[in-house]
């Protein structure tokens, strides 16, 4: 799994190492070559990230939640929170992320967990300190409706 923050292209030999590869709209746009402006655009830049060797993209969205793209497309909503600062909510996306999965959860469960974690953390200020506790993540929050239409 790589998060490839901050944005810059990566080497092409690199990517069919990558299993899971977790860019942001502005990464996965460095790294696709193409501008993302709605979900189309967003699944154009993900098919062609995984054009390059990647089998699962997930390309986080703040508020919108997240987009899974493998053989199939999955969108991902965010629980509605108001933010007050982004500082390491990459961060705990990927690590909510990666403890999902590695507890065996699917991708979009896995997905959903770390989005979560991800909302609670611009809550607060600073980077460790808005780390949240597995029992926040795990209480129920309401879910946004993901890409506005």
């Amino acid at each position: 799994m790589l998060n490839p923050a901050p944005a810059f292209p990566l080497p092409e030999a690199l990517y069919k190492h990558i299993s899971i590869i977790t860019p942001n709209e502005k990464e996965a746009e460095t790294l696709s070559g193409g501008p993302i402006t709605d979900e189309a655009s967003a699944i154009a830049a993900a098919r062609n990230i995984q054009a390059k060797g990647v089998s699962t993209v997930i390309i986080t969205l703040g508020a919108k939640g997240a987009l899974i793209v493998q053989d199939v497309v999955q969108q991902v909503s965010a629980p509605v929170v108001t933010a007050v600062d982004t500082t390491a909510a990459g961060d705990v996306f990927n690590g909510a992320l990666a403890v999902a999965l590695a507890e065996g959860k699917s991708i979009v469960e896995a997905t959903t967990f770390a989005c979560k974690a991800a909302a609670i953390s611009v809550t607060r200020l600073g980077a460790q300190a808005s780390a949240p506790y597995r029992k926040e993540v795990e209480e129920n929050v309401a879910i946004s409706s993901g890409f506005p239409s």
